[in-house]
């Protein structure tokens, strides 16, 4: 099986590098960017391929909320798990724009790499079964 590639989206240098660090770690590839503009843009590339997106809300310009909305409404990646990892008071407004999971910063940090491979797994299964 191929290592998993998250696409990671947050402004803050600091948090994409601990991110980056505990999930390579445990074997992925992360691909960081730091604005919704640049993920779009990533995102609409041909050769784009993510198993999993981790978007922050506070984004300059477009908001992670608005993000994750957009990415939604894109048939390609419908199907990809988001995650929002955030320290604003938005999980409510969070689940509604339809993400797989929601973690809080810094208190979360702790629990990023299983809960992403929990949601890598639950894909992974679902287009397992999607194809049996």
């Amino acid at each position: 099986m191929s290592k998993a590639s998250i696409l990671h989206v947050d402004d803050d240098q600091a948090v994409t590098e601990v991110v980056a660090d505990a999930l390579e770690q445990a074997g992925m590839k992360v691909d960081s960017c730091m604005s919704s503009t640049v993920a779009l843009r990533k995102l609409s590339s041909r050769a784009a391929q993510y198993d999993l997106i981790i978007v922050d809300n506070d984004l300059p310009g477009q908001r992670g909320l608005e993000l994750i909305k957009r990415i939604h409404n894109t048939a390609r990646w419908r199907a990809t798990p988001i995650m929002m990892f955030s320290g604003e008071d938005c999980e409510g407004e969070a689940w509604r724009a339809g993400v797989d999971d929601f973690l809080r910063k810094p208190e979360d940090i702790n629990q990023l790499t299983s809960r992403v491979e929990r949601l890598l797994r639950a894909a992974r299964d679902k287009t397992a079964k999607d194809e049996a």
